[in-house]
């Protein structure tokens, strides 16, 4: 009989992560826009390329990813509250502060 050991670590919520960090649209510019990534990941390591991967599809050249944590409860404000609940669904939601 194989007895699994109780480990706290293991969620069965999905793990939703933000990434906090300064994504430039331009080659060389030293002027960013301030960005917040949502989505959903297997673990720190995955949110960071998937979120790298969708930063290239919406355009962006370069990003300085700065934080990475995870989001334990549901955002109670927009446009955090959207982006969770589309990581929720699949998606990889940008948030662009000008």
């Amino acid at each position: 009989m194989t007895v699994l050991p109780d480990n706290d670590n293991n969620s069965d919520d999905p793990m939703v992560f933000i990434i906090i960090g300064k994504a430039f649209e331009q080659d060389g510019s030293k002027e960013g826009v301030d960005i917040h990534v949502v989505l959903r990941a297997a673990d720190d390591d995955s949110a960071v390329r998937e979120a790298l991967n969708a930063l290239a599809e919406e355009g962006f050249l370069e990003a300085d990813l700065d934080q990475i944590g995870m989001l334990e409860d549901v955002p109670e404000d927009e446009p955090h509250a959207s982006a969770y609940k589309g990581a929720l669904e699949g998606e990889v939601a940008i948030i662009r502060f000008n």
